[in-house]
This record gives structure tokens, sequence and C-alpha cells, in this order.
């Protein structure tokens, strides 16, 4: 009688640990994914878009007009906006060194105010014409924002502020950057800004396109048609069809050559 009970708990034992056993399998082969942190998101999004590789090229297009020639290799650069008007070349030059401009081959001396006004727009067309490259600069912060849908796809949405070291001239505009979450590409984006009187600007991605390995992308540009819209329900604006269309952002001709 004894035999038979020690068995009996013996043969239950061994189908619980065979039943923990098997548990113990299926938890390891399905592991529950964790959570991503805004870092982590941001910088999937560099490497699957080829932004990555913008460290190291030269990057050329065409911009309502005017000719943007970006140099990067390893921390250096070198930003030039070349315009025409009659006769005169305008060619303005952002670098590690500051801001120069050039009329027509000749170093013309500007006062700081305006150097640093035309330093700004040159720096603005460059930063957006290679997003997401740039969201790791050392003066970038990053904060999750909860995620999202826009047209039935899912997304991450990262907000991004700076520091005023570092920042550049418009430190205090804040970012909100919608990141689809099975391809990590960046296909929508909102702003705010202070100068001019300040506002949202709300951007949607088209026309994308892989260059040299590098994914470009232009934008439709909007604006909230109600002035109490926030920057981070933006997006339920645009499904709502509560913004404006203000422009078109098209980046014509654009050439990549990488630097090895």
């Amino acid at each position: 009688m004894k035999t038979i009970f020690v068995q009996k708990n013996k043969t239950t034992f061994m189908r619980h640990l065979y039943i923990l056993f098997v548990l113990a399998f299926l938890v390891s082969c399905n592991p529950e994914k964790k959570a991503l942190t805004a870092q982590q998101i941001i910088d999937k999004s560099i490497k699957t878009t080829g932004a990555d590789k913008v460290a190291k090229a030269t990057i050329e297009f065409d911009f309502r007009n005017r000719k943007y020639i970006a140099t990067r290799d390893n921390g250096k650069f070198m930003l030039e906006r070349v315009s025409v008007k009659d006769t005169v070349l305008i060619n303005d030059k952002l670098s590690n060194n500051g801001f120069e401009r050039f009329i027509n081959e000749k170093f013309i001396i500007l006062p700081d105010s305006m150097s640093t006004r035309y330093a700004s727009s040159v720096n603005s067309v460059h930063y957006f014409s290679v997003l997401p490259y740039g969201l790791n600069d050392a003066a970038v912060r990053k904060k999750l924002l909860k995620e999202t849908s826009i047209n039935n796809k899912n997304y991450y949405k990262v907000e991004i502020s700076f520091t005023e070291d570092g920042g550049g001239e418009d430190y205090d505009d804040v970012f909100v950057y919608w990141i689809e979450k099975e391809k990590f590409t960046l296909d929508y984006l909102a702003y705010s800004y202070h100068v001019n009187g300040g506002g949202l600007r709300f951007r949607e991605a088209t026309n994308v396109r892989v260059i040299n390995g590098i994914r470009f992308i232009d934008y439709n540009n909007y604006k909230p048609k109600n002035a109490s819209t926030k920057l981070e329900n933006l997006d339920k604006a645009f499904q709502n069809s509560e913004l404006e269309k203000l422009s078109e952002i098209n980046l014509e001709n654009v050439q990549v050559e990488l630097i090895n």
C-alpha cells in the first residue's frame, strides 16, 4: 500500500514537472515584447531609413529655385545655399566655423543679426531634408508620447525639444514625430514655432523615394483651422479634416554621393 502511494505521488510530481517545463519552453519561445524607449525608436528609424548614411555624404537638391548642397563627414559639415538674382550669384555657407556669405564669389561682411537669420534659414531647409538624421544631436531631448493610429496605421509618437545650449536660435521650438511601428519610417511630423507671431505646422510625407540607400520625402504642409488646437493633437485634427493645406515642400533633382 505504501509503495503504491509513493509511486502515485511520484507520478503526480513528474506530471507537474513536465507541465512546468512545457510552460517555461513556451515562454522562452514567445518572449513578451518590451516597450521601446524614445531613444530606441529614433535609433531604429535612423537605421531603417538610411539616415545614418547622411553623416558621410554629399547631398544636393533644388528647393524653390535655389540649389542646396550639404557635405557631412564625421562631424565636419558644410551646408550651402546658392541662388541667382539677375546676374548676381549669392552663396551662403554654414559650417563648423560659422556662417559666411559670398556675392559673385566675394566674401561679404554682414551684421551679426543678419548672419544669424541667414544661418537659421539655411540650416532649417537642410535639417528637414534629411530627417530623421539629426535627431540624435547632443542638444536633442526625446519624450515618448502615447501611441496612435493614422489612416489605419499604428505609430509611435515622439516629442523632440532642445536644450538652450547647442539648440540653436530656435531652441524653444517643439517637434512631434510619428514613426510607423512596423517599418520605423517617419510619415508625419508637427512643430510649434515662435518667430513671426508663432504657430503650429503639420506635415504629411509624400513622394517617398530611396536614393543611394537614403530615404527622401516631400511634404504637404498644413496649419490648424482652429487656433486652440494643441501640438500633440494635430494628428487627430488631420484625420478630422481640421487642417488647412498651405503649401507643398518638394525637393527636386536630389543627388547623393556617399563618402568612403
